[in-house]
């Protein structure tokens, strides 16, 4: 819908200082699961519009802006950071460490516009309360921990959230990513993919390099199961359907002439249906199984680390995202789009109460990052950062508002 006039001389009004907190949550990230002090900040500012916070999942924070009779909507920003060392030369550039899970330390950087959706939620929180007037009904703010590694979410849910806040009928997000700043992208029904990101052991015996006939090698036993783990796609999975299987890392061995007793390696497996989940998933296990079988191997350790959801847009709901927010930001500047193969947990928010739920992107870079063709840098890149951060921060502002208030603005159709 079509934002009151003095909502928006209330976001042009606080633009600057808009600007100035992404710019400052943009200097601190914090890796996932461990955002203590970006918790306790939005914590603090939520509380500072007279919002009581609550805490699930460790570093998630929720406010429920209660503004009377009317229906209930849920909105969620993602707050944790990545494991990457940011090359982007901003002056706002982080230099940020953290520590792993594993005790490695790295930098880490918002290199996946996370700093974003925390300033969008938080100036969506602000405007609602300014503005009570303008809507009725009841508002539940999500601030979500370690998306990136699709724990969050779960970690939420699981600590009782709907079970201790209102459920809503709707449940709204949004992500920032390498389009044209102004424009919004959103897709009908399956939005991303789900993901499934495994760990494999290969197990050998070791030997010198020198008696290969006493070893069970397995730096060539996992190089074999990985070779033939690209045969999945194309041979075993209907081109009608989507897939892909990548791996991502291989480690084996200390010293180049010692035959190891393991490798290990890790991979990423997307897919848009349950049903060609469970293939790519049963043919990636028979595959590293039978080649170790066919080396005379100890059976592999296959370690799921984590998975994402799907995350699937109602097309009701989304045929009505676009209508209210193509209003308010002009048809022109809001496409419907072709899902992505990247993977979000927000789904798992609608999915565990059975509510709707729309997800959509919004564009950060001005023209001048398009010109003769070029490619700006993509999220998870160490130099993705908006460069026109004022149109990015107003426009996620602006749609937040748009889809929010198409649900309990008082002016709604």
């Amino acid at each position: 819908m079509s934002l009151n006039s003095a909502l928006r001389a209330s976001i042009s009004a606080d633009l600057d200082q808009t600007i100035a907190d992404y710019k400052h949550f943009h200097r601190t990230p914090e890796l996932s699961m461990q955002e203590t002090n970006t918790a306790a900040e939005i914590a603090s500012r939520l509380q500072a519009l007279g919002l009581k916070t609550h805490t699930f999942g460790g570093t998630g924070v929720v406010a429920v802006i209660e503004n009377g009779d009317g229906p209930v909507i849920g909105y969620r920003a993602d707050i944790d950071g990545l494991p990457i060392s940011e090359d982007t030369g901003l002056d706002y550039a982080s230099t940020a460490d953290g520590t792993l899970p594993d005790g490695e330390t790295t930098k880490v950087m918002h290199g996946c516009g996370h700093d974003t959706h925390i300033t969008v939620g938080l100036y969506l929180a602000k405007h609602l309360v300014a503005h009570r007037d303008l809507w009725s009904g009841t508002v539940v703010m999500l601030f979500q921990p370690g998306e990136e590694t699709g724990q969050g979410a779960r970690a939420m849910l699981d600590d009782g959230l709907w079970d201790e806040i209102v459920r809503p009928e709707v449940i709204f997000g949004q992500h920032v990513w390498p389009g044209a700043a102004g424009h919004l992208y959103v897709s009908s029904g399956t939005a991303m993919a789900m993901s499934d990101c495994l760990r494999v052991t290969v197990k050998g015996k070791q030997a010198h390099g020198s008696q290969p006939e006493n070893a069970i090698d397995p730096i060539v036993l996992g190089a074999y199961m990985i070779t033939r783990l690209q045969s999945v796609v194309s041979r075993e999975i209907s081109g009608r359907d989507m897939s892909v299987v990548t791996v991502g890392t291989f480690h084996g061995g200390l010293k180049e002439n010692i035959i190891p007793d393991s490798a290990e390696f890790k991979l990423n497996i997307r897919t848009f249906t349950e049903e060609v989940r469970a293939i790519v998933l049963d043919r990636v296990r028979r595959i590293i199984e039978a080649e170790a079988l066919a080396s005379g191997a100890p059976e592999p350790e296959i370690e799921e680390m984590y998975r994402f959801p799907r995350c699937y847009n109602h097309p009701e709901e989304t045929e009505s995202f676009l209508t209210h927010v193509g209003a308010e930001l002009g048809t022109e500047q809001v496409h419907l789009s072709e899902p992505a193969t990247g993977s979000e947990d927000v789904g798992a928010f609608g999915d565990d109460i059975g509510v709707p739920y729309v997800y959509w992107f919004f564009g950060g870079y001005s023209p001048e990052k398009f010109a003769d063709g070029q490619t700006p840098p993509g999220n998870h890149s160490p130099f993705f950062a908006p460069d026109d951060v004022e149109t990015t921060l107003e426009t996620g502002i602006r749609a937040a508002l748009s889809a929010v208030l198409s649900k309990v603005g008082k002016d709604r159709a």
